[in-house]
């Protein structure tokens, strides 16, 4: 009975996104993607790390089989780029070309975050810095082909662009003292505002580079992966409560960095999207294991072993790994990010 309940909800979400389907034009010209696995579709599939995923079992429900993205199948903004229209996924800027860029790139990057040694311990990353250092020279390239700066920010003004950053952050950085020492140096609360200060610096320079329409994704509850819920103390709890506490200290200041920068730069919109609601754990779904696990049997990073058998019903399951939620979760905080930014686009 609480497996068919589960089933319910996914098969809504399903009816929900195909009723969001936009055919004919795309409802913006471009879509820009920043961040981190959550949102990655291959940016790291040639870097030297541990952190890229182009195997199976990862895309083995996606059209293409493996590209890089850390799912079985599509990934948020995936599914976003349907909602607005796109005949295409947005291509990774790793191996866009000149005849895709004005349609929108996605530059997020596997284990990277805001801070620039954020991940670092999983090999190298593009992190949040230096993507946007790569969007500047798109922009550069934007120009060039529409023949002039003022015509390329008129254009990038009307795209959407969606952030996914921070949880590395946590995940590779705060909660883990072995590699950095931001937890000896910070409460959860002053890393928090490091955090947002960077992330402030990082939205205005991508204001300068003509971005008006800004999702920001906050954190989802971190502290209840597979990989936190089996690494980190819980004592008896579900979670791993010191995890979520401090994604909440972030999404709190995410969110009045958003209003403050709504007052002060009043042609744009940032828009704050709160995931850190949706239920992860098999208290709160029904229809899950007792234990909070993934659908394929995973490494000692937590990352799908590969060629190895999955679960069977993937429907049912609200991870896939050890770190990333399944294409079930990953369509309920794609219709809720279409519903917050569709009166702006």
């Amino acid at each position: 009975m609480r497996k068919l309940l589960w089933l319910v909800l996914v098969l809504f979400v399903e009816c929900f996104s195909f009723q969001l389907c936009i055919h004919g034009e795309p409802q913006v010209p471009c879509y820009f993607i920043f961040g981190d696995s959550f949102v990655d579709n291959g940016n790291n599939n040639n870097l030297p790390t541990l952190a890229k995923v182009n195997y199976l079992p990862y895309g083995m429900d996606f059209p293409a089989g493996p590209t890089g993205r850390f799912y079985n199948g599509l990934t948020p903004v995936d599914i976003i780029a349907e909602h607005l229209g796109f005949d295409n996924y947005i291509p990774p800027f790793a191996t866009a070309s000149d005849s895709e860029i004005l349609k929108g790139l996605n530059y997020a990057s596997g284990s990277a975050g805001i801070r620039d040694e954020t991940g670092r311990n999983w090999g190298v990353n593009i992190n949040f810095n230096k993507q946007i250092e790569n969007h500047r020279k798109i922009t550069s390239r934007v120009a060039g082909i529409l023949g002039n700066k003022r015509s390329a920010d008129d254009y990038l003004s009307k795209c959407l662009y969606t952030i996914v950053v921070g949880s590395n952050d946590y995940i590779n950085n705060y909660f883990m003292p072995m590699y950095y020492d931001t937890s000896r140096k910070y409460s959860p609360g002053k890393y928090a505002d490091v955090l947002i200060d960077q992330y402030s610096q990082n939205l205005r320079n991508l204001y300068l580079l003509g971005a008006r329409i800004v999702s920001l994704q906050g954190l989802l509850p971190i502290g209840c992966t597979p990989n936190a819920t089996h690494s980190y103390e819980r004592r008896a709890a579900i979670c791993v409560d010191s995890m979520n506490n401090a994604a909440y200290l972030f999404n709190q200041r995410l969110k009045s960095l958003a209003d403050r920068l709504n007052q002060e730069l009043s042609d744009a919109k940032f828009i704050y999207l709160n995931v850190f609601d949706i239920p992860l754990t098999q208290t709160s779904v029904p229809g899950l294991n007792v234990e909070i696990s993934g659908c394929c049997e995973v490494t000692k990073n937590s990352l799908c072993i590969p060629n190895k058998a999955t679960c069977q019903n993937r429907v049912l399951s609200l991870f896939w790994d050890g770190f990333h939620p399944s294409e079930a979760i990953n369509k309920i905080i794609a219709g809720i990010t279409y519903k917050a930014v569709l009166p702006f686009i």
